[in-house]
């Protein structure tokens, strides 16, 4: 089993910058990599962004290219993303997740989900 905790979320302005972090426990060795993924309402749950732990290689989503930063931290096992420029379309619930498969773009391929956060983006 692996658990994961997200945290970091809130409203800010449009413009603002928020930081989400992911605290991962438990048999986190098959993990291949890990990624960030939102949901908004009444649509579906997306990849935002995915880092391969081994490499730390990313991949983003294009929407959020050169706004957002994934990182990871082997020591403290966390993972980051670092959220800038934040736009109203932004606003979703945030989910870390952990995957052991190399499609790192697919919600389907991960095995292990956090409880999710918060992001708001006011105008």
């Amino acid at each position: 089993q692996v658990q994961l905790v997200e945290s970091g979320g809130g409203l800010v302005q449009a413009g603002g910058s928020l930081r989400l972090s992911c605290a991962a426990s438990g048999r986190t060795f098959r993990r291949y990599a890990m990624g960030w993924f939102r949901q908004a309402p009444g649509k579906e749950r997306e990849i935002v962004a995915a880092i391969i732990w081994s490499t730390g290689s990313t991949y983003y989503t294009n929407s959020v290219k050169g706004r957002f930063t994934i990182s990871r931290d082997n020591a403290k096992n966390t993972v980051s993303l670092q959220m800038n420029s934040l736009k109203v379309e932004d606003t979703a619930v945030y989910y870390c997740a952990t995957t052991p498969s190399m499609n790192v773009i697919r919600a389907s391929e991960y095995n292990y989900w956090g409880q999710g956060t918060q992001v708001t983006v006011s105008s």
